[in-house]
């Protein structure tokens, strides 16, 4: 299996269009010791001809122009990527998908709630179905697995299963849209292999770690975790107001509560933050806490990382 991280920040990418935090404004001046990132993306293949994307981030457009495996390989319309896994409704993990919208056939794969959320509430994505079978919905159920397969029906090779995070939906679902919803089906961690190779997990925003979380964890070989926020209280101290990363849906990294600590036990897989923020301080590699992240056998994904389990 072939993983390719295109981008690995939270909404709004770094340094972030209107932020003017230490990170932004280092960043900007050309004195910050790190990078900057596109949104959070993820594409795999186990073959190298069929792609499937982890959700669709506002930067999708950009980061395939950036990715020469994900260009047309034929002459006309064509395209590798065979399919898209979305975990969540957010907005960072679905506008992507309205740049998918030119009549190039392809599979999405997402829980029958997150499907409601779209096709019956959101008349923009709409445009995803312009033509018959322009996209093949396919529902998914947390806790079962099955196969990523092209839109002719042909198994990639890629075995998934999904499990529940979270019962949050995004503050754009309506309280009546909410109505008949699954709670269940909100937000979704997964892990993806061959059928009896290594394994990855990607979770891009989890609330908190318990037990049961950490022994599923202990079986994989790669897990791209989400490193949003550094401290609970991250977005108040910057602004001077806002929520908390717990009431975001986001375990902060730090303190005993965090999931560097709680997740600290994990030996087997790689480990690596993925969907910073851009306020975060590990993602200044001079910082106390990029070094504290490295110490604990932690990494910060950088756009273009790739691995191949």
């Amino acid at each position: 299996m072939r993983i390719e991280i295109l981008g690995s920040a939270a909404g709004g990418g770094f340094p972030q269009w209107n932020c003017a935090c230490r990170n932004c404004q280092a960043l900007r001046a050309g004195s910050f010791q790190g990078k900057s990132r596109t949104q959070t993306q993820v594409a795999i293949t186990n073959d190298g001809r069929s792609w499937f994307l982890l959700n669709a981030s506002p930067d999708l457009r950009q980061q395939i122009e950036d990715t020469p495996m994900l260009h047309p390989r034929q002459t006309g319309r064509d395209s590798p990527i065979a399919g898209v896994l979305l975990t969540s409704a957010d907005l960072d993990q679905i506008t992507g998908l309205l740049s998918l919208r030119e009549s190039q056939p392809f599979r999405i794969y997402c829980t029958a709630s997150i499907r409601r959320i779209l096709r019956e509430h959101n008349s923009v994505f709409a445009m995803l179905n312009r033509v018959p079978q322009q996209v093949v919905w396919t529902d998914i159920t947390p806790g079962e697995s099955f196969c990523l397969t092209t839109i002719a029906g042909q198994d990639s090779g890629l075995h998934c299963e999904t499990f529940s995070l979270q019962s949050r939906y995004p503050m754009y679902v309506g309280r009546s849209t909410l109505t008949g919803l699954s709670l269940q089906e909100a937000s979704l961690g997964l892990f993806v292999g061959s059928a009896s190779g290594p394994r990855m997990a990607y979770l891009p925003a989890v609330p908190e770690v318990d037990e049961s979380l950490l022994e599923r964890l202990k079986t994989v070989d790669l897990l791209l975790f989400d490193g949003t926020f550094w401290s609970a209280d991250e977005l108040i101290e910057v602004q001077g107001s806002g929520a908390t990363a717990r009431e975001m849906g986001h375990i902060p990294v730090s303190s005993t509560e965090g999931s560097l600590f709680k997740l600290q036990k994990l030996r087997r897989p790689r480990r690596i933050f993925v969907h910073v923020n851009n306020t975060n301080p590990m993602l200044d590699e001079s910082s106390p806490e990029y070094r504290e992240v490295r110490a604990a056998g932690w990494e910060v994904a950088e756009d273009g990382w790739h691995f191949d389990l």
